[in-house]
């Protein structure tokens, strides 16, 4: 089912905002740094950012969607301002688990869900494991596992990314470039097309790098967490995710930008086809990150399937009154 656009009007797009601002939660043994983008009454929303990102990634889609939602976006444990995970340990069911505990702490669910990459897979196995604390699930670009086989190991940064003992030795390697160098590369990877990051969202990238560049645990964050992701796609068949996917029941778009460099954007269809109630939506010259690349038209696809949620549930809700 091709996604609809909702013709509601939105905020104006004000690329100018800095990020929302946040505190510090205790869940567990963790310490999240959660941001809370201000609505008046809005229904309660998560975001979930992907593999090296943080919270910051979601300023503008938030604020697009400020008027029927009330924000929330956590840095995952060893990402952004967050503090490490406990015990090193930054598998995607560790993250998940995690996200689960934040939620029902919270006393917020069910939530419109949203996920980016590794958050998208974070939020799929949320959606599957725990249907009553997800409403609508909203997809961008999720790092789900391409069945067919092709790319893995040939990349020879990834195969040492993934071999233990490794994250020294990247760390150095990565380190050697100023941070706008990295923010730019960050960019240039992620963008379909760069020019499109106004200048202050780059500055707030390099400065995101200098701040994880002061935190002993960022190298290692990221490289287990890359580890934990590809961990996921050698589950045994009948717990894999494609199979998790089929049983999310959670109204669901999929948005994936068709100059995707990370995902191949080929895997939508069949994501959009695995997850039972999905609409999908390709957008042209976009990249890895539709929210920061295109937050505007994601926005829309957003709130047309919180739209129709919300149509229904209200003969439902009728019916209960009487």
């Amino acid at each position: 089912m091709t996604a609809r656009l909702s013709d509601t009007r939105l905020p104006d797009l004000d690329t100018s905002i800095p990020p929302w601002p946040g505190r510090r939660v205790r869940v567990g043994a963790a310490e999240l740094f959660v941001r809370s983008t201000p609505s008046e009454g809005g229904e309660p929303a998560l975001f979930v950012h992907g593999l090296g990102g943080a919270s910051t990634n979601w300023t503008d889609l938030a604020a697009l969607l400020s008027p029927w939602l009330a924000i929330e976006a956590p840095d995952l444990p060893g990402f952004g301002r967050s503090g490490p995970a406990p015990d090193r340990d930054y598998s995607i069911g560790a993250h998940t688990r995690t996200v689960i505990r934040y939620v029902e702490q919270s006393g917020r669910g069910p939530v419109h869900l949203f996920g980016n990459s590794m958050g998208g897979v974070i939020s799929i196995l949320i959606a599957a494991t725990r249907p009553d604390l997800v409403r609508t699930l909203t997809l961008t670009s999720p790092a789900v596992p391409d069945l067919r086989p092709r790319r893995l190991g040939t990349d020879p940064l990834l195969s040492v990314a993934l071999l233990p003992g490794t994250a020294g030795l990247i760390s150095r390697r990565i380190r050697r470039f100023p941070a706008d160098t990295r923010a730019r590369a960050v960019i240039k990877l992620c963008f379909a097309d760069p020019s499109r990051v106004p200048p202050n969202r780059l500055t707030e990238a390099a400065e995101e790098i200098e701040l994880r560049d002061g935190m002993s645990w960022s190298t290692d964050a990221l490289m287990r967490s890359l580890r934990g992701l590809v961990w996921t796609y050698l589950a045994p068949p009948g717990r894999g995710l494609w199979t998790r996917m089929g049983e999310i029941k959670a109204p669901t778009v999929v948005l994936w930008g068709a100059r995707d460099r990370l995902v191949d954007s080929g895997l939508a269809p069949r994501v959009a086809r695995t997850i039972p109630d999905a609409r999908l939506l390709v957008l042209d010259n976009v990249g890895h990150v539709a929210q920061l690349e295109d937050p505007v038209t994601t926005a829309r696809a957003a709130l047309a399937l919180i739209e129709d949620a919300r149509r229904v549930d209200e003969p439902a809700q009728k019916g209960v009154g009487r």
